[in-house]
């Protein structure tokens, strides 16, 4: 028996950063997120036994440990490592070794919060197993502490519960509380989103900790370009919620322009020439507004392209040497499944609410 799990990959609109602490505990952030249908993969074989196997895809790389080894973070699949601690810390009484095995549809440093989902599938497989029921909230919180907390990476909170929940959402985040909004988006006008966008791989992945390090810089002393910028973001957010919900498009469109233009306001290499020079050219063949997904600094772009646009502002892209990629959104957020027949290991059948390739993901 094999129990395998998803967790969609997904994109901001706008907000992002301002579910970064200390920003978000001292005035409060809020994101405008939609996932997509490219995945972050798990499979999960219990085995008698105590060993460990780790199989990851994306790194073409196995390891293998003992169940009552300390697992120690050294840099290599340190957030698998994290989830079977936490896993086996609280649930002791999953006696007996197995193996695992992680792929994900975006390479790391994507910007579409791979690391997240991985870590949220792997939870949604391990929780399965378990036969522990646990609601989208408390997968996310679980998902995010392990990053943030026992591996103390630079982050916000928005990836975690996008993946999680899936669809399109408006999250607002306290000091100690994220509240998820799931939003009835027209049937009609997610086609015509997806009819006018796409996303663009610029072959450069990126490290997000240091820009994210420098957001936080520059809240803790005050700096108050960066803190308006922030401000300006959460409106931007509501604004573009508005103009999901009303069916304007091509507003929509607009409104991620000024959203990129006041995101690079908020920390340098945000942006860089490459960035810039990729924007500029999409906007010129006739994209309306873009912005990049995630922190900034490379990965993957998005634009939203004026009506009949969208396939001349692929091919000004191309010609820069990156890739452009087709996708749709994906209405559901993570969930596991069991594949095979019965095992040894007792397993309760149970789904979280949200299949795919390896990294490459498919190109327009």
């Amino acid at each position: 028996m094999m129990i395998r799990a998803r967790a969609p990959l997904r994109i901001s609109f706008a907000g992002g950063g301002t579910d970064v602490s200390p920003y978000c505990d001292l005035h409060g952030g809020c994101a405008l997120n939609a996932t997509i249908d490219k995945f972050a993969y798990a499979s999960l074989m219990p085995k008698e036994g105590s060993e460990i196997e780790v199989h990851s895809l994306d790194y073409d790389f196995i390891a293998q440990y003992k169940v009552d080894e300390e697992l120690v973070f050294d840099g290599q699949l340190d957030l698998v490592k994290a989830v079977i601690r936490n896993v086996l810390r609280n649930r002791p009484h999953l006696a007996g070794g197995f193996s695992l095995m992680t792929h994900n549809d975006a390479p790391p440093g994507s910007g579409l919060g791979s690391s997240s989902a991985m870590v949220v599938a792997m939870l949604s497989a391990f929780k399965d197993w378990a036969g522990r029921s646990m609601d989208q909230y408390e997968l996310a919180k679980l998902a995010h502490d392990i990053e943030r907390v026992d591996l103390g990476l630079a982050g916000g909170k928005q990836d975690q519960y996008a993946c999680a929940f899936g669809g399109f959402n408006f999250m607002e985040f306290q000091h100690d509380q994220v509240l998820v909004n799931p939003l009835r988006v027209n049937g009609d006008v997610v086609n015509e989103l997806e009819y006018n966008m796409l996303m663009y791989y610029t072959g450069k992945s990126r490290a997000s900790a240091h820009i994210i390090e420098a957001q936080v810089h520059n809240v803790n002393k005050g700096c108050e370009k960066s803190l308006q910028a922030m401000h300006d973001l959460k409106q931007q957010a509501y604004d573009m919620k508005r103009a999901l919900l009303t069916g304007d498009t091509r507003g929509f469109g607009a409104l991620l322009d000024t959203a990129w233009q006041v995101k690079k306001r908020m920390a340098d290499k945000i942006s860089n020439p490459m960035i810039d020079e990729a924007y500029q050219v999409a906007m010129d063949a006739g994209a309306l507004g873009g912005k990049v997904s995630g922190a900034g600094g490379g990965g993957f772009m998005m634009f939203y392209c004026d009506h009949g646009k969208r396939y001349k502002v692929a091919e000004h892209l191309e010609r820069l040497g990156g890739k452009v990629v087709n996708f749709m959104f994906e209405p559901q957020g993570a969930h596991s499944w069991r594949v095979g027949g019965n095992s040894a290991v007792p397993v309760a059948r149970h789904v979280h609410s949200g299949a795919g390739e390896s990294t490459v993901l498919k190109a327009a």
